[in-house]
């Protein structure tokens, strides 16, 4: 009798310290120390048929399109060639690691600026897409001038925006249709020139069995203190630029094994596709492609600077593991 009475007493102390951990534990952190080990450089034919020829790790260091600037990673693209053959360079980088689950919290000084024909993302993919699911974090085209957040899926996955900041929009509820179910923001710091002139900021992604969430902190007014401090609690945060969640989707089931990417690609199926909608664009050249080969300059800032990216898991109380006598 003593010895049951002191068990469930040692049970419930360890109930009570679980639940008063921290959310979530860091796992990996990628910076200017481990970047370039912990990513690697795709440089096969763009899957979205951009005009684009991704270069491998060796040939970005040399041109310069991959490095070291003000203490972050640089991404950039080439900015000089006219005309090039095949497509304009630049990288596309892939991290070793996969993930189930977690928060993602990139630290971003700069992404590419919002200039006609550039198509560049920040996101998660998983195998043989899209069985697995694709998560884009931060992504635009051309001159857009704020974020657009989009998940893609194979069929039966279908979704809803609850909990999103309010005024930002759900275009599609069906993750498997062409263009996902995707939602758009009108936060100017939020992407592309009004990013960069606000010095940039910090995108959060959290993924859980439940829902999926795209925060956004504009650096000029300030990153919260529990991400600065290493121990992000999001249910303290504002609410995410983008949610989405509902019985319309197993999210279990459309999205695992997830790796990181950051690429700029141009034109392609997207930028490319809607050339002839967009009448700043349209009015330079006749094509998307046309004008990205005769206009380097033009992308000189088409580069992303990372300070950080981190991951964190869940801990034990996060995901509900209980403690038995």
């Amino acid at each position: 009798m003593h010895t049951s009475n002191s068990l469930i007493r040692l049970s419930a102390a360890l109930c009570l310290a679980a639940g008063t951990a921290k959310a979530y534990t860091l796992t990996d952190t990628f910076d200017k120390s481990n970047f370039f080990q912990d990513f690697n450089f795709f440089t096969a034919a763009d899957p979205t048929t951009g005009f684009v020829k991704y270069v491998g790790a060796a040939a970005a260091n040399t041109s310069g399109l991959a490095g070291y600037s003000n203490n972050a990673v640089y991404l950039g693209v080439d900015h000089t060639t006219m005309n090039p053959t095949g497509g304009r360079e630049s990288v596309r980088v892939t991290s070793n690691k996969a993930y189930t689950h977690g928060l993602f919290v990139a630290d971003l000084a700069h992404a590419p600026d919002s200039e006609c024909g550039v198509w560049p993302a920040f996101w998660t993919v998983g195998p043989n897409w899209p069985a697995s699911g694709e998560i884009d974090i931060m992504e635009g085209i051309s001159d857009s001038v704020t974020n657009s957040a989009t998940l893609h899926t194979s069929s039966g996955c279908t979704m809803q925006s609850t909990g999103a900041l309010a005024s930002s929009k759900l275009n599609d509820g069906n993750c498997s249709s062409d263009t996902g179910c995707g939602m758009s923001t009108n936060d100017t710091s939020n992407y592309g020139t009004g990013f960069n002139a606000a010095g940039g900021g910090v995108y959060a992604m959290e993924w859980t069995s439940q829902a999926i969430k795209v925060f956004f902190f504009p650096r000029a007014a300030g990153i919260p203190s529990d991400i600065t401090s290493g121990s992000p609690n999001p249910t303290s945060w504002s609410s995410p630029i983008a949610a989405f969640s509902g019985s319309g989707c197993n999210i279990d089931q459309h999205f695992m094994n997830h790796n990181l990417i950051f690429d700029t690609t141009f034109c392609g199926q997207w930028a490319g596709k809607v050339w002839s909608q967009n009448t700043k664009c349209s009015a330079l050249a006749p094509t998307c492609d046309a004008y990205v080969a005769a206009n380097p300059a033009k992308f000189a800032s088409s580069y992303w600077l990372i300070n950080s990216v981190k991951v964190y898991q869940a801990s034990a109380a996060k995901r509900g593991v209980a403690f038995e006598a």
